[in-house]
């Protein structure tokens, strides 16, 4: 089997299934290629423990007493959690597996199935789950930096990325053009843009 990369040596598999042997086989073969395994035998249990800043993705039966997988999933919907979901299910679940990825879920294996094949979707799921934080914790550092802005170079901001010139912007804003210049510069650097493109790509990504 492929060996975990680092970003998977640094994330946790959450196992949800209240069938105590796959709980126990999923946590061994997890194991085996150096994944981090937290296995829960009902969702309630999972969620008193659940941490939505643990790196990760989350496998879980469909069918489970009490909270069901397609619940579970919901909730974690409702918390804003971005954890990957990897349902396991039987023949008669694909139906309910298939609404499950309509309300966000990564990705369905279904029953019987090869450990590579859920290894891999695994370790699919754990790249996903580090691609969304990145973004993340990108728009996070970007919003600090705005946040940095004073009120009169917000301003200049939003004129800057809407493309109006110096000349213009001192007329909207009635400053002299030198004092525009340096309202735009100090922009720049506070927001570290290295150009204007970068500057509008990012206050895109604010909104």
């Amino acid at each position: 089997m492929k060996p975990p990369s680092d970003v998977d040596r640094d994330a946790t598999v959450f196992v949800v299934d209240d069938d105590a042997a796959v709980r126990s086989a999923l946590k061994l073969l997890l194991h085996t290629v150096g994944l981090k395994a937290s296995c829960h035998e009902t969702a309630a249990g999972f969620l008193e423990q659940f941490d939505p800043r643990v790196a990760g993705c989350a496998v879980l039966d469909v069918r489970m007493p009490g909270m069901s997988g397609l619940e579970l999933q919901q909730e974690l919907n409702l918390r804003g959690a971005v954890l990957p979901v990897i349902f396991i299910t039987g023949h008669g679940d694909v139906p309910m597996a298939v609404e499950a990825l309509q309300h966000g879920a990564f990705d369905f294996l279904q029953k019987p199935f090869r450990d590579q094949e859920l290894i891999d979707r695994i370790q699919r799921a754990l790249e996903k789950d580090r691609e969304v934080r990145a973004a993340l914790a990108r728009k996070e550092e970007i919003r600090a930096r705005f946040d940095s802005l004073t009120p009169r170079e917000r301003e200049v901001l939003e004129l800057m990325t809407r493309g109006r010139p110096n000349k213009l912007m001192a007329a909207d804003l009635s400053l002299s053009q030198r004092t525009v210049e340096i309202h735009r510069a100090r922009v720049m650097e506070k927001m570290q843009a290295p150009s204007l493109a970068q500057l509008v790509r990012m206050t895109l990504e604010l909104e």
